[in-house]
């Protein structure tokens, strides 16, 4: 009898912990710009009270552009991000945020994290301008909106068009 009840109370505790939500939840963006299949596959971040832009998040280092695993993006034909030419194929999407300007990276590399990032492995660099974003976004949020990729976080929001290549 004391082996069912720890068993019922193993398999309820463990029901318990797959029910809890994760602290950065799996997200996936599907869209087509210009004719292109875009998928970018990224985890969600919340602030939580924290300072994020130049804070969690420093301006100046290279950022994976989410949490846990590097964020990817992933086109379905050649395309230009911001009318530079990336070939169709899955790489990993990174960021170096900043005050005034941000840089967004494409790169070969897929690991955890951008703990083991190389530029040696970009594929290619642009800058973009940040904006104030129209309210506070709690959990950091990619999206497709006129045309663009937007990444939004806190009071920021980032943006870069994608075309056929």
């Amino acid at each position: 009898m004391k082996k069912q009840i720890l068993f019922l109370v193993a398999i309820v505790a463990g029901f318990t912990a797959m029910a809890q939500k994760p602290a950065s939840p799996p997200a996936k963006v599907e869209t087509k710009l210009d004719g292109v299949a875009v998928t970018i596959d990224y985890h969600q971040p919340s602030a939580k009270g924290r300072k994020i832009m130049g804070g969690l998040v420093p301006f100046g280092e290279v950022w994976r552009t989410g949490a846990n695993a590097t964020t990817t993006i992933e086109l379905g034909a050649n395309a230009k991000i911001e009318g530079q030419a990336v070939a169709a194929g899955k790489y990993g999407l990174y960021t170096i945020p900043g005050e005034a300007e941000w840089t967004i990276i494409i790169n070969k590399g897929i690991k955890w994290g951008a703990y083991d990032y190389t530029d040696k492995e970009d594929v290619v660099r642009v800058k973009v301008k940040p904006s104030k974003s129209a309210a506070f976004v709690e959990t950091f949020t990619i999206s497709s909106e006129n045309g663009s990729i937007v990444l939004k976080w806190e009071n920021t929001s980032v943006s870069f068009k994608i075309t056929k290549g």
